[in-house]
């Protein structure tokens, strides 16, 4: 059996589970995010599709995910807003290894998409999310598909 096969981070909401320990994790997104701000923000002053792919990759099962996925599509949406454009449709693929709990990445859908139309109003544009499994070492898009990608650490 191959190793992505059977290695992934603690699933669910427990003690020991990675959303409850992903502390440094959250530490590097925080110390990152001016630089994925000002990414965003130059990528939109191009000609923007009608529909933005994103891929968070190594998307694991913890809340930093969201951190993530909700700043990049608000900037998205704030810069549009800002050059007089409509917020575009926005795809998000979240992926990780297969082992990977993506039932609770999952289960906190809901509550970043109703966070995100609470914060940016009614013109934000509708977001669709999927999970990819797979390690992204390999291929996992097909050629020129996505618009942004993020990974904020890798642990070995």
């Amino acid at each position: 059996m191959e190793i992505q096969q059977v290695l992934h981070m603690n699933g669910g909401i427990g003690e020991k589970s990675y959303a409850n320990n992903s502390l440094t994790q959250k530490t590097f997104l925080s110390k990152s995010m001016p630089q994925i701000q000002e990414a965003v923000v130059a990528f939109c002053s191009t000609l923007l599709s009608e529909c933005v792919n994103i891929a968070e990759l190594g998307c694991s099962s913890g809340p930093n995910t969201s951190i993530a996925v909700s700043e990049i599509m608000t900037t998205i949406h704030k810069s549009c807003r800002k050059i007089g454009r409509h917020s575009p449709e926005c795809q998000v693929f979240l992926n990780d290894l297969p082992g990977s709990d993506f039932n609770a990445v999952f289960r906190s859908l809901p509550a970043l998409q109703e966070k995100l139309k609470e914060q940016n109003g009614d013109e934000f544009g509708p977001c669709f999310i999927a999970g990819v499994p797979g390690s992204f070492y390999g291929r996992l898009f097909p050629s020129a598909s996505i618009h942004f990608v993020h990974s904020n650490s890798s642990l070995h």
